[in-house]
């Protein structure tokens, strides 16, 4: 009803245009507006694939900043590895420590008044000569186990000072680790957003310059219509308006059909070429230790992908260069991410803190896509872990021969 009403005053408007005649001055003034709106969204489109090539390029600088990104985070997760490994020592000490006491504990107050009074603590018990000799032989016995369990304390409690100094030592190399990883890892992220808002500058002015070479064409087509039905009568020229209008209102609808179609086809074809044969040509996604490898047993039965225990905040970078097909929560992975890497490989990521990418977006091998959590390797919690897995036409398969020995 809306598109007859629209019609309807369309065909009024064309009337009312014929009845006043345009003249060649219009459409001469039409045709020069139509030609400068197509050279200005030709200059969109010009400085939109000078953009992209930009963009290319600030993704080429992302993966080498990724890339020493990453050997600061080896160093992080180094540096706390130790201190993981000196507070388990250290755990160790205080429970044989601990034990020891234990042990202690019940002869404390013999050994106390032996220590004050040894002859009136064996004179106070009344035994034969022969029999007080063997009490002394055995007390001098205990008193040597003694000496000896008390001595193995202080050792322990050495051992526990020591430990206690490696950590402290420890700690501002970890704290210089950190802040160095912080720092690339904001220089990172400014890279990011600034390839982000230049994209999204360039694709605004491309569609604003092709809307209004659209409209001038649009008046232009009028104007040369309305010129050349002059010598119509007036009814026939309001129905030809009419029919024009509701032409126009269907190739306007095709066209924003088309145009989704052609969106989904590029969301849909692969962006990458696959991956080939497994011959460790791919990089590892986070730079940490492996803690469980394909097949090995889980709760759930043989694990199908790859565990890796990074180092605090890690940059998790794209294994294959493809196209992100998904990001976000998912069930009880947390944040997942899938990489359409082509030939039918996906590659499957969770445990992220936050995720720097978008659907639908290309990135290119080694990339940054996300950050990990951050963790404390002094306290009680658990590490943060990045699930890897790869698929083929769905199906799991072991990503280790695809990926560096070395991440």
């Amino acid at each position: 009803m809306g598109g007859v009403r629209r019609g309807v005053v369309l065909a009024g408007l064309m009337v009312a245009v014929m009845a006043a005649g345009p003249t060649a001055k219009d459409i001469q003034e039409a045709e020069r507006a139509r030609a400068a709106q197509v050279e200005a969204q030709r200059a969109a489109a010009a400085r939109a694939a000078s953009l992209q090539a930009e963009e290319e390029r600030l993704a080429r600088e992302r993966v080498a900043a990724a890339a020493r990104l990453r050997e600061l985070e080896g160093a992080t997760s180094v540096a706390a590895g130790r201190i993981e490994a000196l507070a388990r020592r250290r755990g160790e000490a205080e429970a044989r420590l601990a034990g020891l006491s234990a042990d202690l504990a019940p002869l404390l107050p013999l050994i106390e008044r032996m220590s004050l009074y040894p002859a009136e603590t064996l004179l106070a018990v009344p035994m034969a000569p022969e029999q007080s000799v063997r009490g002394l032989i055995v007390m001098q016995a205990i008193t040597r186990q003694i000496e000896a369990d008390v001595a193995a304390i202080r050792v322990e409690q050495e051992a526990i000072a020591a430990v206690q100094r490696q950590i402290d030592g420890e700690l501002p190399g970890l704290a210089a680790a950190q802040a160095a990883q912080a720092q690339a890892g904001l220089a990172l992220d400014a890279q990011i957003a600034t390839a982000r808002d230049g994209r999204r500058q360039a694709e605004g002015a491309a569609e604003e310059a092709a809307r209004r070479a659209a409209g001038e064409a649009a008046r232009s087509a009028s104007l040369r219509a309305a010129l050349s039905k002059l010598e119509e009568e007036q009814r026939a020229a309001a129905a030809k308006a009419k029919a024009e209008a509701e032409l126009a209102e269907r190739q306007r609808r095709d066209a924003e059909a088309e145009a989704a179609r052609a969106r989904q086809a590029a969301l849909a074809k692969p962006a990458g070429p696959g991956l080939g044969a497994p011959k460790g040509n791919l990089v590892a996604p986070v730079a940490g230790t492996l803690v469980r490898g394909y097949g090995e047993p889980t709760d759930a039965g043989p694990a199908v992908g790859l565990s890796y225990a990074p180092s605090p905040g890690a940059r998790v970078v794209s294994p294959c260069g493809g196209r992100i097909v998904y990001g976000g929560p998912f069930r009880s992975f947390g944040l997942l991410l899938i990489v359409d890497c082509g030939g039918g490989y996906h590659f499957v990521l969770s445990g992220f803190e936050r995720l720097d990418v978008q659907v639908g977006q290309s990135v290119q091998a080694a990339e940054p896509v996300g950050v990990m959590p951050g963790w404390d390797p002094r306290a009680s919690t658990a590490r943060p872990v990045l699930y890897v897995e790869l698929r083929k036409d769905g199906q799991p398969v072991n990503p280790a021969p695809f990926l560096r020995a070395k991440s």
